[in-house]
């Protein structure tokens, strides 16, 4: 089970991958996109976990593919990637 303290950290480091790769465009169309089917986000990581795992690790994309289900979870991740993006143009990241 993802505690709130854990999903939050969890998003923050997927904001923070998603923006030190210079990633921020791709990510956000993608979620954007995707809210409304936000079930099929959380299977799609499942799906997609090789690739994930990289980054993130097994276990951490297992509770990353929870967290996508919850369309309030990807409008937090959304909001969090485009406020580290601006902290990241203007030098502050």
């Amino acid at each position: 089970m993802v505690t709130e303290q854990n999903a939050e950290q969890l998003l923050e480091k997927a904001a923070r991958v998603v923006v030190e790769r210079g990633m921020e465009v791709p990510a956000i169309l993608f979620l954007e996109m995707h809210k409304p089917l936000a079930n099929l986000i959380g299977h799609a990581v499942w799906v997609t976990m090789p690739v994930w795992a990289l980054f993130f690790g097994v276990g951490t994309t297992n509770e990353l593919g929870k967290l996508l289900s919850d369309p309030e979870q990807i409008e937090y991740l959304i909001q969090r990637i485009e406020e580290l993006s601006a902290k990241k143009s203007e030098g502050k990241m």
